[in-house]
């Protein structure tokens, strides 16, 4: 049977009521931002799935510099935050700027914990893929059945 964590639960409804006044426009700076409040999605999209032995994220990051983002661990949640710097001013008449920037940062719950000495991360074309050995404890165990 699992067990309920309280703590865990409230830590979750804080995390989402944070990501609802992210998304309403709270705590967004002035002018231009990477995304715009009709867009306000979560970003950076990802991908998110799991093995055996690890955890796998795939983060879409277009026009984000990899030394711009910084992973950070902390127990079940990585999180994903940085900055993609301003595109070069646009001279004239404007007639739209769908390409914003800005700082961003996604958080995520991970379904099991993870062994945050065994963390890789690469970026191609825009894709950053975060690959997570889950910690010994969290690994399923195979359990010989003995025959009397």
């Amino acid at each position: 049977m699992a067990s309920w964590d309280v703590f865990r639960e409230l830590d979750n409804l804080r995390r989402e009521i944070d990501e609802a006044f992210r998304g309403a426009g709270m705590n967004r700076p002035f002018g231009p931002t990477f995304l715009s409040p009709v867009a306000s999605r979560r970003f950076p999209m990802v991908n998110f799935n799991e093995d055996d032995g690890n955890v796998y994220v795939e983060a879409l990051v277009p026009g984000v510099d990899p030394k711009d983002v910084e992973l950070s661990v902390l127990r079940n949640t990585l999180t994903i935050s940085g900055e993609r710097k301003p595109f070069a001013e646009m001279k004239g008449i404007v007639h739209r700027t769908e390409l914003g920037s800005g700082k961003f940062s996604r958080t995520l719950e991970l379904p099991v914990d993870i062994d945050a000495n065994k963390i890789t991360a690469q970026c191609k074309d825009g894709i950053m893929t975060i690959t997570m050995a889950k910690a010994e404890h969290a690994k399923p165990k195979k359990i010989e059945i003995k025959l009397s």
